[in-house]
């Protein structure tokens, strides 16, 4: 088995190097990850000038590359050349911080994840709720056993007939490896706060984007409720962002002005 991991904190973030050390004896590891934090990026490529891949130092991040770009670059630039071989699954995390509702549009942990799944790669995204790495051993142990439960449908060297994305979000609790496993939808959260305006040094007006709005959407069946209910978040994702329900209505309309 060949496992990509990426994520979008950077390569010298503690959570990249806890899904590492959860994914040894897995099979073969590859580890290319943002040489910066890069939270925020979505599913950004660089196409302004070239990326270059770097060979990490340090105990903890020893074997690992990085790249001077995006989530979504490390994992492009594996699978289209760096890579000899093709991964059998990719892995992005574990992000510090919850990736769950409107925040899978935004996130490069999902996104790293996502260009393994537009490749036909099966993928998984990891984060925990809340900053700060608490509990991040327990949260690598529920990484180590999802992976393990799906990676009966994988096979070494095959690509799959039809690829999945699954979006896992991990309470920061001690006891996070016991608790259950639910499969959710996306919630939706309010509008995000206003933009915080300061002025810079040269006394001209600055602006940093206001924090994530609460949840709005967040009942049951959500991942908002699963994990403010001490449970593990597992929410398949897809791309195809077509508003199939509105198909007809607007061709109805673009009919009625002489447009269809």
């Amino acid at each position: 088995m060949r496992i990509l991991i990426a994520n979008d904190d950077g390569y010298l973030a503690p959570g990249l190097a806890a899904l590492a050390e959860a994914c040894r004896g897995l099979g073969e590891i590859d580890v290319i990850a943002p040489e910066q934090n890069a939270s925020g990026t979505s599913n950004a490529l660089t196409l302004n000038r070239p990326l270059t891949v770097y060979e990490a130092v340090g105990v903890q991040q020893a074997g690992f590359r990085y790249v001077n770009g995006t989530p979504s670059d490390s994992v492009h630039v594996a699978l289209t050349g760096l890579l000899p071989h093709r991964p059998d699954l990719v892995v992005s995390g574990i992000n510090q911080g919850a990736n769950m509702g409107d925040d899978t549009l935004y996130s490069g942990t999902v996104a790293a994840a996502m260009e393994g799944y537009l490749f036909g790669v099966p993928a998984i995204a990891f984060s925990q709720a809340e900053k700060g790495w608490t509990h991040l051993d327990a949260a690598a142990r529920v990484a180590r056993a999802v992976i393990e439960s799906v990676l009966p449908l994988l096979k070494p060297g095959q690509p799959p007939a039809v690829p999945w994305l699954l979006n896992v979000n991990i309470p920061n609790r001690p006891d996070a490896a016991q608790l259950p496993w639910v499969t959710t939808r996306l919630g939706r959260r309010h509008a995000s706060s206003p933009v915080i305006q300061q002025t810079n040094p040269r006394g001209e007006p600055i602006y940093w984007i206001g924090p994530a709005g609460d949840a709005r959407e967040a009942g049951p069946g959500t991942d908002f409720h699963a994990v403010a209910n001490g449970q593990v978040s597992i929410t398949p994702l897809q791309v195809d962002l077509t508003d199939h329900a509105a198909l007809p209505g607007w061709q109805a309309q673009l009919s009625r002005v002489g447009r269809l």
